[in-house]
Formats: C-alpha cells, structure tokens, sequence
C-alpha cells in the first residue's frame, strides 16, 4: 500500500504541480533542468537570461502573465528567489492565489523577505526577524553576504514548492555584494503563464526551432511526465518486492496452519464425534485462514501510516510538494481483499487435510 499510495500520489502531484505557470524560459539547456530550477527550486540554474529577452516574452501578445525569478544564493540551505511583487497575482491552483498568512509583501528595491510556510516554520523565523543570506545554493558559513534582510510577511501553505523558498525583490539577488557587476540586469528565467496552448507551440518553435540561444520549456507537466518515465522501471520493481512480500506471506499461512493440522487431529475429531460435519471443519480452517489475514491488515495499516508519514516528509522536505498519506485510495480496499483472499485460498490445503481426518482412529486414546 505504500509503494503503491507514495509512487501514485507522488507522480499525480510532480506532473500536476506547475506553480500556476505554462512554461520556463530560460538559457539554453535541457528543458528538464530549467523545470527543476525554476519551479521546483532543485538543480543548478543553467545561466542567465538578459533582461531584453524577458521584456520581449512580456511583450508577446501570446503572453498572458510572466514573472522575472534570479537565483543564485541560499539561508541555511532553503534557496532565495528574487521575483517582482507579480508574484502575488499568481494562481498556483485554480482560484487560489499566493497569499500571505502574516505580515505584508516586500517593496522593491527593499531588503525585505516573505517566507514559504514551510521555510519559516523550519527556520523558526517570523516577522521582524532579520538574517544574512549566504552566496550559492549551498549552505557555507564562509560565505555570508554583508546584506542583512528583514521579514515582512509568510506565505499562506500551498502545497507547492513555494513553501520552501525565501522570497526577495529581484534586486536583490541582481545587486548583491558578491554577484558579478556585469550580469546585474539579467535574470535566472522567466516563468510564463500563457493565454492558449496553442500560444505554447508558437513560442517553442521561435525559441527552440528557430533559435540557438535561448530554451522554452513547455509544457511543465509533459516534461515532468517523461522524467517519471524513464524511472518507471524503478516502480515496477516495487511493485515485484511487494507482489512477493504478498505471496511469501501467504505461503506463511499455508504452512503454519498445514503443520499444525497433525497437532490438531484429535480436537478435529473431537468437534466431529460431537457433530461437526466435515465441510464445517473446512470452512472453519479456511476462515482461520483469513481471519490470520484480516488481522495482518490491521496491522498492516499501521505501518502504512509509520512508512508514509515519513515519506511525506522527506518529499515535502526537498521538493516541497506534500502527499496525503491519508487521502482516499482504491489501493485501500483492492489490498485487504486480495491479501484476505490469497490467505483464505491458501488455507484450502490444511482445510481438505482436516476435512479428510478420520474420526475412529484420532478417538482412539493415546498410548
């Protein structure tokens, strides 16, 4: 139940989760990369983006909203992203906007930060609090910038990667002590909200067909999706492990019941001298069975709970997307039934052995 909940919901929330953009665009470099910078805030950014290529998106009448993102520096390891205040008109789902829970948003220009949910919570900081980022995307001591920031607001919990990142004004990042003078206009990349799918196809085939400089990735969910695929094996093999763990298991009932049948001759033929007819002893052993599997499963949810609340976490933890280990899945009806099932056959074989005991000879007394 977990391989299946963990890899379903997992793969279900990395396809889904966009942060209420269409496409990236970014250097030149593998659409993949500028995905997993850019809106899930993992990898490397691939290079910079001058600032007369993000007015010319922005001017694209195909274009509905885009936002300037430059990253490049980090707080005890939950990455800084100077973005514009655009950033609050964005919906990240439909009908849900990035909304603070406290405080206010950063003015531009300003050394000022508003907090993902899940940064603040895990850096204990709250608003008023004051802090100096560290150069890179790694956490080094040795590399504390001079520039000193103070909260103004944290973000309301989206369920999205948001909830891991310190948000700056753009200049920030851009003019910080450190950075090079040369590359102060330019950006990381620009997250693009589009105004038809159609739109989408139009701009790849102008950035990536017909020129050499720049990438659009697009769409976010299908290059996600072919990520997936390609470790797809990986699940399957999960699936085997627990295929397997099903099928030892049952064959662990069949044996302990099997055996035990020779101990249990004379109170078989007890029950049938007082009445017991035989299919009843054969319903009885197949029920034993089951019942030996019905309580497995008891316990078997409270280890699915113990194994995907931890995995939660480390998702959450480094990608900032949240799986509900306790949201509704067909899984939790499907799994009971087929390892009950598996059991109660599996108990078939001690039930025609008891089914079969003669009553005369197990009667008889023990020498």
């Amino acid at each position: 139940m977990a391989v299946w909940v963990v890899k379903e919901q997992s793969n279900d929330a990395f396809t889904k989760q966009n942060a209420g953009f269409d496409a990236v665009l970014g250097a030149r470099s593998a659409k993949l990369q500028l995905v997993l910078n850019a809106i899930f805030h993992l990898e490397a950014s691939p290079g910079n983006l001058p600032w007369a290529d993000f007015q010319e998106i922005a001017a694209n009448p195909a274009v509905k909203l885009v936002l300037p993102i430059a990253v490049g520096d980090n707080y005890y390891g939950y990455r800084l992203v100077g973005t514009s205040t655009n950033l609050f008109a964005v919906e990240h789902t439909p009908g849900r906007k990035y909304r603070l829970a406290q405080g206010e948003p950063f003015m531009p220009g300003y050394m000022e930060a508003v907090l993902g949910s899940f940064a603040a919570q895990q850096l204990k900081l709250k608003i008023g609090d004051k802090f100096h980022p560290y150069h890179g995307l790694n956490f080094d001591e040795k590399q504390k910038h001079e520039e000193q920031y103070v909260v103004t607001g944290i973000l309301e919990p989206s369920n999205t990667p948001a909830d891991r990142v310190i948000w700056i004004p753009l200049e920030g990042i851009q003019n910080m002590k450190g950075h090079d003078p040369a590359a102060a206009n330019d950006i990381s990349a620009a997250l693009v909200k589009l105004k038809s799918s159609a739109a989408g196809r139009g701009l790849e085939l102008m950035y990536n067909k017909q020129g050499n400089r720049l990438t659009f990735a697009w769409p976010i969910a299908q290059i996600v999706s072919d990520l997936l695929g390609k470790i797809a094996w990986f699940d399957r093999i999960l699936a085997l492990v627990a295929w397997l763990v099903a099928v030892v298991a049952t064959g662990s009932v069949l044996a302990s019941i099997y055996n035990s049948m020779n101990e249990r001759r004379r109170d078989i033929a007890i029950l049938r001298a007082l009445g017991a007819r035989a299919h009843t002893i054969f319903c009885a052993v197949v029920l034993e069975c089951a019942a030996i599997a019905a309580l497995g499963m008891v316990a078997a949810f409270a280890m699915y709970l113990a194994i995907t609340t931890v995995a939660a976490g480390v998702i959450r933890a480094e990608t900032g997307v949240v799986i509900e280990p306790l949201a509704w899945q067909p899984v939790f009806a499907v799994v009971p039934v087929t390892i009950i099932g598996l059991s109660a056959l599996a108990g078939i074989i001690p039930a025609a052995k008891a089914y079969r005991t003669n009553v005369a000879e197990n009667l008889l007394p023990v020498s």
